[in-house]
């Protein structure tokens, strides 16, 4: 079992001029300790114009800054928009590599497409196509990591000509590819196209063994074709996180960032929006009440709770827990404390023997990996003679005959 942190840089309202700033810069002192604590991965999502639920529309920049602070945890686009739309796949590409480099090969690279009306809308994407349009571009950003020169694409959701796409990654072929999965139909489509999937969605142990099990029988199956170069065979599941000695303690900590978390979800899906204006908070408060709820939820209690959840998980063929831990209003120093007491009194029980676990696994799933690969459509490759010659453009020699 790893471990991940995952980052929407929440601010919920009220703001101040500092609010934006904080939130960063806390997260940021949060990845640092995480790194040092033994905390395997930090994920940054991409998100546009979602004012309250995620401020992190820029979270290359967020990551880059986080793998010049850090040594170990490895850095992971959590997920990269990769729809030409938002991103285009030369400048993913570009990205994504670039911060492979940065991060002495530390890079993960998720992919998505956005569910929103305030994003698709925002950036005329047809939501029908977005998952097309998002593998689609996927695979194209993975043959521009590793091909050179890249021989050129003519397809519906982008065209381009050939061209040598630099800088490439430090990892060969290419960093580790996810996709983001909110159900077991998105966890079919990852492990068919030998993406790692990034489980979005809170479920508990009985349903996780359910997901992992159609993930892994995809995996050995003759369904799964790469669109990457390299299969990652692994299945990562959100949970929330505060923890405390005091069970008590830890609900009144985090219960209202869980909470807050799956509230804005559905209703930036399902309510009306007025940009620059928007009320989730306030709305989350009038609809829980004056009391906080009773219930507790996984993965808010006592290290001893978490222990068992996290051996639950492991138990079912989870490869990896993400901690929902920057949600709503929790504190900075709340989130310093559970990350310290996971490390003490939850991390030692699954470190022991995980390299010889994760070592069984690999060898086990290797012959099914390979299999994969000889199915994959590989894009041809350009001799010398059919790379295309780019000419001087008219207007550069005009400049020179008239200097």
């Amino acid at each position: 079992m790893k471990f991940g942190m995952i980052y929407e840089l929440q601010v919920p309202k009220p703001w101040d001029e500092e609010s934006e700033y904080r939130i960063v810069q806390e997260a940021t002192e949060q990845v640092v300790l995480a790194d040092k604590l033994g905390i395997d991965h930090a994920w940054a999502v991409e998100h546009h114009f979602l004012e309250e639920y995620s401020h992190c529309s820029a979270s290359d920049v967020f990551l880059a800054s986080l793998a010049a602070k850090t040594e170990r945890i490895r850095i992971g686009l959590g997920i990269r928009q990769v729809i030409p739309n938002y991103n285009h796949p030369s400048r993913t590409a570009e990205t994504v590599a670039m911060l492979d480099l940065i991060s002495n090969g530390r890079a993960e690279f998720g992919i998505g497409e956005g569910a929103t009306r305030l994003e698709l809308r925002g950036y005329g994407i047809n939501a029908q196509r977005k998952q097309a349009l998002s593998l689609e571009a996927a695979e194209q950003i993975a043959n521009m990591m590793v091909m050179e020169p890249y021989p050129g694409y003519e397809g519906e959701g982008f065209s381009m000509p050939c061209r040598n796409v630099l800088p490439k990654p430090r990892q060969k072929p290419h960093p580790p590819m996810w996709m983001a999965c909110t159900n077991r139909k998105t966890i079919e489509v990852a492990a068919r196209n030998g993406l790692g999937a990034l489980a979005f969605s809170f479920v508990d142990p009985d349903e996780a063994r359910r997901w992992a099990q159609l993930y892994y029988d995809i995996i050995r199956s003759e369904d799964c074709v790469p669109i990457g170069h390299a299969v990652n065979a692994n299945i990562a599941m959100v949970a929330g996180f505060s923890i405390h000695r005091d069970a008590e303690e830890a609900r009144r900590r985090g219960i209202d960032g869980f909470q807050f978390f799956r509230y804005a979800v559905n209703a930036l899906v399902a309510n009306e929006t007025r940009p620059g204006r928007s009320r989730l908070w306030e709305e989350y408060e009038e609809l829980r009440g004056p009391d906080l709820p009773t219930v507790i939820a996984p993965g808010i209690g006592t290290p001893e709770n978490y222990r068992e959840l996290v051996g639950q998980f492991q138990d079912a063929g989870v490869d990896q827990i993400v901690f929902l831990q920057q949600g709503g209003k929790i504190r900075h120093e709340h989130i310093c404390e559970s990350l310290e007491l996971f490390a003490s009194d939850v991390l030692p029980h699954f470190a022991e023997g995980r390299e010889e676990r994760l070592a069984r696994k690999d060898e086990e799933l290797a012959p099914y990996i390979e299999a994969a690969l000889a199915r994959k459509h590989y894009l041809k490759p350009l001799s010398d003679a059919e790379i295309p010659i780019v000419p001087p453009s008219a207007e550069r020699e005009a400049f020179y005959v008239r200097s």
